[in-house]
This record gives structure tokens, sequence and C-alpha cells, in this order.
């Protein structure tokens, strides 16, 4: 119960938010380049959002937590699709305020990212806080699923799907759209698979 009063806590704050957000990017938008320490299968490498651009669109996901429900589902969709998104020559990259530790246990578990996509630490909120996004911290004492104590601030939910040219094709927002966390993976594959004509 605790933890899903927490889960409706940060969901208030996070709409309430996104609705004084006036540094909020939007689609069309050129977005801030970024690179940041990730993990793919378990393993540290520097993420660039240039680089990856250079292959095709990237879809940057930002959510709240490694090992809580909502996000588990997210990176657990996005991995059950990964094929779909390569067939759009489309790259998925996470992120979160996880540390690097965190990240490696989240990115090799098979219920969750299964290896199949990086997800990148921003625990200094700069590249979350760029994106005009909002973090906050989580009640006292939250755990994850995994019983863990939770001591890294939550940023808000929301996918941002940018073409080669660096501009935002579109935008989506929990707090704001009120999108369950898989509805992203979807909403974002429809994206991408329309822009490769799939």
């Amino acid at each position: 119960m605790k933890r899903y009063l927490g889960g409706l806590i940060l969901v208030g704050v996070f709409a309430a938010a996104a609705l004084a957000a006036p540094d909020a990017l939007k689609p069309g938008d050129t977005v801030p380049n970024f690179t940041a320490q990730a993990s793919l299968a378990g393993k540290d490498f520097v993420f660039s959002l240039d680089k990856a651009l250079k292959k095709g669109p990237v879809v940057v996901y930002f959510y709240p937590s490694a090992f809580t429900k909502g996000c588990d589902l997210e990176a657990h969709t996005f991995a059950d699709n990964k094929q779909k998104f390569v067939d759009a020559h489309a790259t998925i990259i996470g992120v979160s305020a996880d540390s690097i530790e965190r990240l490696n246990a989240f990115s090799s578990a098979p219920d969750y990212c299964a290896g199949k996509f990086p997800v990148a630490s921003d625990a200094d909120l700069k590249i979350s806080s760029s994106y005009g996004l909002t973090a906050m911290k989580g009640p006292p004492g939250l755990k994850d699923v995994r019983g863990d104590a939770i001591d890294h601030e939550f940023i808000e939910r929301t996918t941002f799907v940018i073409g080669k040219d660096h501009k935002i094709l579109a935008i989506f927002s929990s707090s704001a759209d009120h999108l369950q966390p898989d509805q992203h993976v979807f909403k974002s594959l429809d994206v991408v698979q329309k822009l490769a004509g799939n």
C-alpha cells in the first residue's frame, strides 16, 4: 500500500510540474546533445546521442527508477519490441537518475531490459533538466521491487522521438498525456515505423 501511495504522490507532483514547465521542449525543437555513462547487458559504456542519430531516429525515454513496477513494465515492453525498432532503423535509450551499478543489474536482467537496449545514468539530473523535465525525491523509506532502498530522485516519465536532424518528432508524457508506461513504447514505435515507411 505504501508503494502504491508513493506512486500516486509522484504522479500528482509530476502532473502539477508538467502544467507549470514553461521551458519544456516541444515537437520541432532541436534537442540538446548529450553523452552519458550507460549500461548494455550489464556492461558500462559511454552513450552519445549525436553518434546514435547518425544511424537513424532515437527514442530517448526518461523514467523514474529501475526496479519499480511501471518502469519494469516499460523496459520489458521495449525489450520485447526491440526488433521492430531495429527494423525501423531506430535506437532506444532509457535515461534515469539510477546509479550505473543499479543500471548494470537492470540492463542485464531478463525480466527488464534483457540485454537488448541500453539505459543511461543521469544521476546529476543534467540531461533531464536540459530537456525541461522535473525530478523529485520519493517518499522516505521507499524501496524497489527487490527490497533495496531508492536513494535517487525520480525523473518524470517522458519519451522523446528524435529525428536524424536532431529535431523532436514526438513527445509522450505520462503526466500530461495520462499514458501507461507500456503505451510509451507503442506510441514511439508507431512514429518510427511511419517514418521508415513500415
